[in-house]
């Protein structure tokens, strides 16, 4: 309820997007979206996350990484290291319609990253897709250095850009916030049950 509300309240009545990197789990043979940031997850040995550059009015419109994206195919020629982990990452750039002005998305990539067991995702995604750029909010601007600049901008149907909160932000924080107040009701039940 509370997300709807959020949303409807940060979402303008014309065509407006968000150019972003959105970041995903894999569930099985599918993308969700990430509850939490990179920078915050910890993926556990055998995982696959996924980052995708697109411009999206919010999450639930967000593009998914494409392609298929299993741990064999990505991790299956890398060994397991004692006190350590491995994490298959899909990094898709999106397409040239979603890229910033005069520039051109590289190819979509995937790598697999050999980090500490108590990685978070941003540390694995560093190991291999550096450089990384992020803004004074920590948010993930570019990675491999793409884009070249620009972060989150507000981007008009006519491909205009603006500025402003990026929504599929604001509605991700409500989620979470969601998840954690549903989390705390149900161990506050239990507790008194």
């Amino acid at each position: 309820m509370a997300v709807v509300a959020l949303c409807a309240v940060a979402v303008p009545a014309q065509a407006v997007g968000y150019r972003y990197w959105s970041f995903w789990e894999r569930d099985g043979s599918r993308w969700t979206y990430a509850t939490q940031g990179p920078s915050t997850a910890r993926p556990a040995d055998g995982s696959v996350e996924g980052f995708r550059f697109a411009v999206s009015e919010d999450s639930a419109d967000a593009s998914r990484p494409r392609g298929t994206a299993d741990f064999g195919s990505i991790c299956g020629g890398t060994h397991a290291v004692a006190g350590k982990k491995r994490v298959g990452l899909v990094v898709d750039f999106g397409t040239t319609a979603d890229a910033p002005s005069g520039e051109r998305p590289p190819a979509r990539r995937t790598a697999c990253a050999v980090v500490a067991t108590d990685a978070t995702t941003a540390e694995a995604l560093a190991a291999v897709a550096k450089p990384l750029r992020y803004d004074a909010n920590a948010l993930l601007c570019a990675i491999a250095g793409y884009p070249e600049k620009g972060c989150g901008e507000k981007v008009a149907a006519s491909g205009t850009s603006g500025s402003g909160p990026s929504v599929g932000l604001l509605a991700g924080a409500g989620v979470v916030v969601v998840l954690a107040a549903g989390a705390f009701w149900q161990a506050r039940r239990r507790k008194n049950a």
